[in-house]
C-alpha cells in the first residue's frame, strides 16, 4: 500500500468508527474544519490526561491555567502577532489555488531528499556490508550537488523571510521550475504576506471594538505570570501547563487534521533564571522525546529538527517531528524564548512583571523555555502509528488500531453470546460492576466474530464474552486485542487483570 492510500485509509476509517468527521456535513463541511466523534473525543481526552497528568501531576513545580480565548488586544500587539504573524502567499494563476511558498520550497526539498536516499540505498546493495553511507554521502559528486541544492534553498529562504525581501523567494520558486501541483504550470504571482490571526468584535460598550481570536494559549499564560507566582508562592523555575483551543486563517490547510483553523494545543511554559535558559531547554528537548517514545511510538519515526529561521522571540528552537505518510512534520516544538514575552508585557502594560530571587537577591525579567505540542497532530499520530491491517493464519486481514491500553478510547467491551437464556444479565451485571472505574462498551449485536472485529478497529484492549458456561461457574472469555488470545478466567478476576493493564502509573512510570 502507497503511502497516500495508507492516508486516505485512515481517513476513511475515522469517519466509519466514530473517530472523526467533517464538520457540518450535511450542509457540504466547511473547509480545514472537523468534528471529533464518539469514539475520537474519548482517545482525544486521554491523549491530553496523559499530557497533563505527565506535565502538571508528576512535577511539584508546574501548575495548571486556563486562560481565556478573548484578550485584550495590546496583548497582540505586544507579543508581536498584529505586525508580524503571517506566512509568505503564492498563488497559480492558472489554477487558481493558493499555497504557501515556504511550503512549497519545503516539499521541493523533501523530493531532492528522496534522491538522496534513493542513491544511498541503491550503493548500500552495490557494495554490501562494507558499504559506508556517510563517506559515500561526502564524496559522491551528484549526492554533493542534491544536499548543495537543500542548502540553497535553505540560506535562500532564511535571508528572504528575515530580511522581508519575497522577491528573492518568488526568484527561488522560479529557479527550481517549482509547478502547481493542480495546474502543472509555473505562473505564479509574486509572493506576500498573509496575517494568520482571526479577527471578530465585540459591542461598543465593551470598550474594544476589535478583538482577536487567540493563535495561541502560550500569551494568557505570560499575562497571568505574576498572577499565578505569587498566588502560589511559586519559585524560579517552574513552570505553567496550559491546553485549549486556538484560531488561525491557514492559507492552505490540508492534510486531514494535520493543519486546521481551529485546533487544540497543550503548551508548557517553564520560567527560569535568565543565563540557566539553555540548560532547560536541552533538559525538556529531552524530556519530551522520551515522553513520545513512552507510547511505543517507533523511534525511527521520530526526530529532531533544529530551526534554521528563529522566531523573533527565541534564542534556540527545535521541533520533534514524525514520519507521516507524507513526510516528516512537526508534532511538537520546545523553544528557548528568552524574556522576550514578559519584557514585552512589561513595556506595553506599565506593569512590573519581575521575579525576587532570594537566592541572588535580584530582581529580573525570568527567561523562558517552551513546550508545545499540538493534541489533533498528537492524535493523527497516533492513528498513523497504530492502524495496522494484519494478514491472519486463514488469509483473512483484519484491522486493528494497536494503540496503548491506557489511552484506547473503550478498555473493555462486554459482550454476550445471545441475547437470551440469562447471559444478558450477566453481562449487565459485569457492565455496572466495571463502569465506575473503566470506559466500558456493551454490544449485543451481531455474531462474536463481527464484534472482536469492530472492538479491534476501535482499539479495545479487552473483550469479554459472556457464554452459557457463565451461568454455570461465573466466569466468561477474556479475548486480547493485540494477540487475540483468549482464556477463561473468573468474573471476579476482571477488575483487577484490566486495572493492571490500563493503569496510568504502568505508562507514567515510562518516564
Amino acid at each position: 500500500m502507497s503511502a497516500e492510500e495508507q492516508f486516505k485509509k485512515i481517513i476513511s476509517h475515522c469517519k466509519e468508527y466514530g473517530f472523526i468527521f467533517p464538520s457540518s456535513e450535511i450542509y457540504e463541511g466547511l473547509a480545514a474544519v472537523y468534528d471529533y466523534g464518539q469514539n475520537g473525543v474519548e482517545l482525544k481526552n486521554n491523549l491530553r490526561q496523559y499530557w497533563w497528568k505527565s506535565m502538571v501531576q508528576m512535577h511539584q513545580n508546574i501548575v495548571g491555567l486556563d486562560s481565556a480565548i478573548f484578550m485584550q488586544p495590546k496583548v497582540w500587539k505586544a507579543s508581536g502577532h498584529v505586525d508580524g504573524f503571517s506566512d509568505p502567499m503564492i498563488d497559480n494563476k492558472d489554477s487558481k489555488k493558493r499555497y504557501r511558498a515556504d511550503v512549497l520550497l519545503e516539499e521541493h526539498q523533501d523530493k531532492i531528499q528522496d534522491k538522496i536516499d534513493k542513491e544511498i540505498e541503491k550503493a548500500a546493495k552495490r557494495f554490501g556490508d562494507s558499504f559506508d553511507a556517510k563517506l559515500y554521502s561526502d564524496t559522491n559528486p551528484r549526492i554533493m550537488e542534491y544536499y548543495a541544492s537543500i542548502s540553497l534553498i535553505d540560506n535562500t529562504l532564511k535571508t528572504g523571510l528575515e530580511t522581508g525581501n519575497l522577491d528573492l523567494i518568488k526568484a527561488l520558486i522560479e529557479q527550481l521550475e517549482i509547478v502547481c501541483p493542480i495546474s502543472g504550470t509555473k505562473n505564479w504571482t509574486d509572493v506576500r504576506q498573509f496575517n494568520l490571526m482571526y479577527s471578530t468584535q465585540m459591542t461598543a460598550t465593551d470598550g474594544e471594538s476589535e478583538l482577536y481570536l487567540r493563535p495561541e494559549t502560550a500569551q494568557g499564560i505570560f499575562v497571568n505570570f505574576l498572577n499565578v507566582q505569587k498566588s502560589g508562592r511559586m519559585k524560579i523555575p517552574f513552570g505553567i501547563a496550559q491546553t485549549g483551543k486556538a484560531f488561525r486563517n491557514e492559507i492552505v490547510a490540508r492534510q486531514f487534521i494535520m493543519r486546521m483553523k481551529e485546533f487544540e494545543q497543550m503548551e508548557m511554559q517553564f520560567f527560569v533564571r535568565p543565563g540557566t535558559e539553555m540548560e532547560w531547554y536541552t533538559y525538556w528537548k529531552d524530556t519530551r522525546l522520551k515522553w513520545h517514545k513512552a507510547l511505543g511510538t517507533n523511534t525511527e519515526n521520530l526526530k529532531y529538527h533544529d530551526h534554521l529561521k528563529l522566531a523573533h522571540y527565541a534564542n534556540a528552537a527545535v521541533d520533534i517531528e514524525y514520519k507521516f505518510p507524507f513526510g516528516f512534520k512537526e508534532v511538537e516544538g520546545i523553544h528557548s524564548r528568552t524574556d522576550f514575552d514578559l519584557g514585552r508585557h512589561q513595556e506595553f502594560s506599565g506593569k512590573k512583571l519581575q521575579y525576587f530571587d532570594p537566592e541572588t537577591n535580584q530582581n529580573y525579567v525570568p527567561y523562558v523555555v517552551e513546550t508545545s505540542i499540538g493534541l489533533d497532530r498528537l492524535f493523527l499520530l497516533q492513528l498513523c502509528e497504530n492502524l495496522v491491517d494484519e494478514v491472519l493464519e486463514n488469509g483473512e486481514t483484519r484491522t486493528v488500531f494497536k494503540i496503548n491500553p491506557v489511552l484506547a478510547p473503550y478498555k473493555v467491551a462486554i459482550l454476550p453470546l445471545v441475547k437470551k437464556d440469562g447471559l444478558p444479565e450477566i453481562a449487565e451485571k459485569i457492565y455496572n460492576d466495571l463502569k465506575f472505574d473503566f470506559n466500558c462498551f456493551y454490544e449485543e449485536k451481531d455474531t462474536i466474530g463481527k464484534r472482536y472485529r469492530r472492538q479491534d478497529a476501535i482499539g479495545t484492549p479487552f473483550c469479554v464474552t459472556i457464554d452459557y458456561d457463565s451461568v454455570q461457574d461465573s466466569s466468561v472469555t477474556l479475548r486480547y486485542r493485540d494477540s487475540m488470545e483468549q482464556k477463561r478466567i473468573k468474573i471476579d478476576e476482571l477488575h483487577g487483570l484490566i486495572s493492571e493493564e490500563v493503569s496510568w502509573k504502568k505508562l507514567l512510570n515510562n518516564l
